[in-house]
């Protein structure tokens, strides 16, 4: 329902993770260490892809611009929220709400692209090992990784103007630690349906492409894999592929809870929790696990680590 003579609302409040004073200080403590772990996690897996030659093919290529974007998206949020913690004001204005949720949509919508893209790497290298170097060309690699920005880029400016049509003048409580959309609807005057379809008709129709991509592609592996009888073989291609699957599987569940299913029977605490995932866990996640699970990232650090003893 519109309301056309009521004071538009330019300033919200942030509600946070929690209202109780005594968990300011330890969840800000816990939410720094992450976030300290994060940058020096995804930023040092992007040194370290940039400065070994070996590291210089195609899977690490992509896999060093994810963490470049899980730099992104981390700190497109946690800066505000930790500032929140310890802040006793909690206000936001319209704008930086806007830009905050702009830089955040890019970045989620760019790494669901760059997941789809890692997981068709992968079954060119695994189902057409001979063929590879042909396929994933420096060219082809650059135009999928140029087109997963724009396509991020495209679909977060959607949304974005879209947002304001949208007015606010009841309440200016967003009932989460950062700028989302959905939060947003909740407390808008402005019926907010057509964005609200604009949301299921893009963010669904992105998130089925690339997850087919990545069903698709590792479903494929999964049957070279099984045609090997080399050991070795398989148990390399489980290791390098296992990675990709933990890091898929964790992100897109909670992002299918989000903005797929209908937000209408979901409280708040739990679309706080799946967003808290998604924007702070995965990104500190990311490094360890595809760092843990791959030997030559490891044997790249130990190398890079002697040479600075």
């Amino acid at each position: 329902m519109e309301t056309k003579n009521a004071t538009e609302l330019t300033e919200f409040i942030l509600t946070g993770l929690t209202h109780q004073p005594e968990w300011q200080i330890p969840l800000f403590l816990l939410f720094f260490m992450i976030y300290l772990i994060t940058i020096t996690g995804n930023t040092g897996l992007i040194a370290l892809i940039y400065n070994d030659p070996q590291l210089h093919i195609p899977m690490y290529f992509f896999l060093g611009n994810l963490a470049f974007v899980d730099t992104w998206l981390s700190s497109t949020v946690t800066p505000k929220m930790l500032v929140n913690f310890l802040g006793k004001s909690k206000m936001i204005s319209l704008s930086e709400c806007k830009i905050q949720f702009f830089s955040f949509a890019i970045s989620v919508t760019t790494e669901c692209f760059l997941l789809a893209t890692m997981a068709y790497d992968r079954y060119v290298a695994i189902c057409k090992p001979l063929l590879y170097p042909v396929i994933m060309t420096n060219r082809l690699c650059m135009q999928l990784l140029v087109s997963s920005f724009i396509g991020g880029l495209l679909h977060a400016l959607l949304h974005t103007c879209f947002l304001f049509r949208l007015t606010f003048c009841n309440s200016n409580i967003i009932h989460q630690f950062y700028c989302d959309i959905m939060p947003l609807f909740k407390i808008s005057c402005t019926d907010p349906s057509i964005n609200v379809l604009v949301i299921f008709i893009f963010s669904g129709s992105i998130q089925v492409f690339t997850i087919l991509i990545i069903l698709v592609s590792y479903t494929l592996v999964l049957f070279t894999i099984l045609r090997k009888k080399s050991a070795q073989g398989i148990r390399k291609a489980f290791s390098t592929c296992g990675a990709h699957l933990l890091s898929v599987s964790l992100y897109y569940g909670t992002l299918l809870f989000m903005y797929v299913l209908p937000g209408s029977t979901r409280a708040d605490d739990q679309d706080m929790m799946d967003s808290l995932f998604y924007t702070v866990i995965i990104p500190f996640l990311n490094p360890i696990i595809y760092s843990l699970r791959n030997k030559k990232v490891i044997n790249s650090l130990m190398k890079m680590l002697k040479r600075n003893i």
